[in-house]
């Protein structure tokens, strides 16, 4: 499998596409051939989490041997990995709606996932180039990503991560998982304004040949653990297709019966998975794109304008207060049949103008089966409290939100069956949870989860309740104008670490 550019004719091998994460181009890898309904007859029964992931991963990594990609599938999902047998279980509200649980790893959140296996493949993809040097991974993180790559390769050699994140825009357990982060091989830092500049941050980087080269002084090549990178994307098609087969186990649904997804999405990669799966042959007949307040991604979807002219909110739903959705450009790929020059010229657009619009032809082939809506704040702790009082379900905000806005298009969805992809525990924000829930008001957010938990019955995660006494080990903020320096700070540090320690 080769590698191609969303916005030129640059093409790579699949280690190299792992190992640089973005084109050189600025645009995002895709698959040259792209393996369509190649799962539309597969029917064997009774196949594990694992299995189906390796089936999946299989057709686009085939520059791995079987065996390497066998054991990074066994290692990434293995039963000290995540908290249920199943790896992604399911619960079921209503006869024609399910919840699909993503967020039983070890960080709580779906990022576990696909950053389960990404270490793995990206170990097998320096095996197999001829790349020398050590591996500087950056991510910018919302929330979730920055936690679950930390502890993907925390302490994994010849590997160091640096993560940025919004400061104080993250729930305060998301903040205090990254701070409390272990490993010697790690470094968060807080970054004084939003997330999208922080994607722009790391995105410029991997496209500034003066930062590569001082970086590669130091012996280190870029790569990224955000689902800009198909080591991180990719993996995430292998839980829409485990969705789509346990419904059929269950008798949710028909073999070959189409059903509904909605996501509570932000970066645009979780329903591109699901796109991606579809694609491969998984019967999905309507994506709902559900959004807060920043509802960037919903009006671009009813309007085929996509506009970040417009005032950033800081949500009860952090994880997807996004203007820029990194991997729309694949969606736009695929929906433009693979024209890499409309591709390139919307995102010049954006890059200038901060806007584009699609032509109406498109626009009317993605609203064929495209939905989208937002609610706002108010009416997420609605829709958190409605689910929990009538299906006793605690779900998290973002859960919540994906709900709210289901019920808003629940009419044109029709009959068909609907899977609600739930992308985080609740615990992980337990103001909000409690506000919902109408709780009294507690000032530490631990103390707050004891009191959801004596209401609710639900037990706190020992993973989050840990965090109460763990030191904070990364509490540095820096203003934009500092990130690059901090980069090139930590080379020299991690570098100078690895000298002492030979």
């Amino acid at each position: 499998m080769q590698y191609k550019s969303t916005r030129s004719q640059e093409t790579v091998s699949t280690a190299e596409a792992l190992l640089r994460g973005l084109a050189a181009d600025g645009g995002l890898y895709v698959p040259e051939v792209f393996p369509e309904n190649v799962l539309q007859d597969w029917d064997e029964p009774g196949l594990s989490y694992q299995d189906v992931a390796l089936h999946v991963l299989s057709y686009f990594f085939s520059d791995l041997t079987a065996p390497v990609l066998q054991e990074a599938v066994q290692k990434a999902y293995g039963k000290d990995r995540f908290d249920h047998a199943d790896i992604v279980p399911f619960y079921s509200p209503e006869a024609k709606v399910t919840i699909s649980e993503l967020f039983h790893g070890a960080t709580l959140a779906f990022k576990d996932l696909a950053l389960s296996i990404f270490p793995y493949l990206l170990s097998a993809a320096k095996q197999t180039s001829a790349a020398t040097e050590d591996i500087l991974i950056l991510t910018a993180t919302s929330g979730d990503t920055g936690k679950a790559a930390l502890e993907a390769f925390k302490d994994v050699e010849g590997v160091d991560i640096l993560v940025f994140y919004p400061a104080g825009k993250v729930s305060p357990l998301q903040e205090l998982q990254m701070q409390t982060q272990t490993g010697k091989n790690v470094k968060v830092v807080g970054l004084v304004e939003n997330f999208d500049q922080a994607q722009t941050f790391v995105k410029e980087v991997f496209t500034d040949p003066g930062i590569r080269e001082k970086v590669n002084r130091q012996g280190y090549i870029f790569s990224s653990a955000n689902s800009i990178n198909i080591g991180r994307l990719l993996p995430q098609i292998a839980y829409y297709v485990w969705t789509y087969r346990q419904l059929v186990e269950r008798g949710c649904i028909e073999r070959g019966e189409s059903f509904n997804v909605v996501v509570p999405s932000g970066n645009f990669g979780n329903i591109l998975a699901a796109f991606l799966a579809q694609k491969m042959g998984i019967p999905i007949g309507k994506f709902v794109c559900a959004s807060n307040r920043n509802h960037v991604l919903t009006d671009f979807l009813m309007t085929g304008t996509y506009d970040r002219n417009r005032d950033f909110y800081t949500t009860n739903s952090p994880s997807m207060d996004i203007l820029t959705a990194g991997n729309l450009e694949r969606f736009l790929y695929y929906l433009s049949d693979g024209d890499r020059q409309a591709v390139s010229r919307w995102q010049t657009q954006l890059a200038e103008q901060n806007k584009f619009t699609l032509p109406n032809a498109l626009l009317e082939k993605m609203q064929r089966n495209w939905l989208a809506g937002y609610i706002d704040d108010k009416e997420t702790e609605y829709w958190l409290r409605y689910v929990y009082h009538t299906y006793g379900y605690v779900c998290d905000p973002h859960t919540a939100v994906a709900y709210g806005v289901y019920e808003k298009v629940r009419r044109q969805l029709g009959e068909a069956h609907t899977v609600i992809m739930a992308t985080a525990h609740p615990y992980k924000f337990p103001f909000t949870v409690g506000r919902a829930l109408h709780l009294d008001e507690q000032e530490d957010p631990f103390a707050m989860a004891l009191q959801i938990q004596a209401n609710t019955g639900i037990s706190v995660p020992p993973a989050l309740g840990e965090l109460a006494t763990r030191p904070r080990r990364f509490t540095e903020t820096v203003t934009p104008a500092e990130l690059t320096q901090t980069v090139l700070d930590f080379a020299v540090m991690q570098r100078n670490r690895s000298d002492k320690n030979e």
